[in-house]
């Protein structure tokens, strides 16, 4: 079964290295998707796989890198799209 998370994360996450560890840790987790940085200093995040996988890269999302600081993290249950791999965006 694949489910799939759109995700907003908000705080100190631009110039981190938030993507690219997500992207890292995502292609551990055997998850599909992409991250990309928004215009507002958030990080958006799209998560799609086996649920205990996308839990994973929730989890991540909630503590970040080293030198991330989160505020808050917005999550929306979203219809899986077949994505296939991992990218930076």
């Amino acid at each position: 079964m694949t489910v799939a998370r759109r995700v907003v994360i908000h705080g100190r996450v631009q110039g981190v290295f938030f993507r690219e560890t997500t992207r890292r840790r995502a292609y551990r987790a055997g998850v599909a998707g992409w991250v990309r940085n928004n215009d507002d200093g958030s990080v958006e995040a799209w998560f799609e796989g086996e649920p205990d996988d996308v839990e994973v890269m929730l989890h991540f999302a909630g503590i970040g890198p080293s030198g991330a600081y989160i505020d808050d993290v917005d999550v929306d249950e979203v219809e899986p799209e077949g994505l296939r791999g991992f990218e930076v965006r």
